[in-house]
C-alpha cells in the first residue's frame, strides 16, 4: 500500500554527503537515535507543561521534521559505516516508540482533541510498530507497510499540531482527528499482521 516511506530513499540521497562527515568526526548511530528521542521528549514535556500556549504545537511539526531526518541518518550510519549493532536494534525500536507517545500524548491536555482519541491513536501507534518488528521472527523482516506507518503518522501529527497552532481546525471535526488516525494506525497493524501470515510484505 502507499506510503510515505517510498520517499526515503531519495531523501537518504540528500542527506548522505552529511552523514558521511559526520561519520569521519566520530559520530555514532546510536548517539543520533537517542539525540532523536530526547529531542521529541524535550518537545513533548514542554508542550504538557503548558497546555495553553497554543503556539507550542508548532514545535510538533519542527521536531517531526528533524527527528526523520536523525533516523534517516542513524540508519544510514549504521548500515554504511559499519556501526550495525544488536544495542542499536534495540535502541532504534524503542526510542521510536518512545518518541511517538512523546509528541501525541500532549494533545490530550488539550479538551477539543479529547483525551480518550489522543491515547488511543497513542496506542494504535505502538501496535503498528509492534507489528512491524514481528514481521522478523515471521520471516518477511521489519514491515513498513501502511497506509499509516511511520512517516505518514508524522505527516498527520505535525498538520494536526500546525492547524491547530493556529486555530484553522474547523471546531466540528477536532473531535474526530485523532479517533481518525487511531484508525489507520490499525488499519496499518492488521497489514503488517497479514503481511506476516501470508509471507508477503507487500
Amino acid at each position: 500500500m502507499p506510503t510515505l516511506y517510498a520517499l526515503k530513499p531519495a531523501f537518504q540521497d540528500r542527506l548522505r554527503p552529511l552523514v558521511g562527515r559526520l561519520a569521519t568526526v566520530g559520530v555514532t548511530a546510536n548517539g543520533i537515535t537517542l539525540l532523536a528521542a530526547g529531542l521529541s521528549i524535550a518537545a513533548g514535556l514542554a508542550i504538557a507543561a503548558s497546555p495553553g500556549s497554543r503556539l507550542l504545537l508548532l514545535l510538533i511539526p519542527l521536531v517531526l521534521f528533524v527527528r526523520m531526518a536523525l533516523n534517516a541518518m542513524d540508519g544510514m550510519l549504521a548500515r554504511e559505516h559499519g556501526q550495525a549493532s544488536t544495542l542499536g536494534m534495540y535502541l532504534n525500536e524503542f526510542c521510536d516508540v518512545v518518541s511517538d507517545l512523546a509528541l501525541i500524548l500532549p494533545f490530550a491536555a488539550f479538551p477539543q482533541f479529547g483525551v480518550w482519541g489522543v491515547v488511543a491513536f497513542a496506542i494504535g501507534a505502538m501496535l503498528t510498530e509492534f507489528a512491524g518488528v514481528l514481521g522478523i521472527p515471521a520471516g518477511v523482516g521489519r514491515n513498513y507497510a501502511g497506509p499509516f506507518g511511520k512517516s505518514d503518522r508524522a505527516l498527520g501529527l505535525g498538520v494536526v499540531a500546525a492547524l491547530c497552532a493556529v486555530g484553522l481546525w474547523p471546531a466540528a471535526i477536532v473531535p474526530f482527528v485523532f479517533p481518525a488516525m487511531a484508525t489507520l494506525s490499525l488499519l496499518t497493524a492488521i497489514n503488517r499482521i497479514r503481511a506476516g501470515l501470508t509471507g508477503n510484505t507487500g
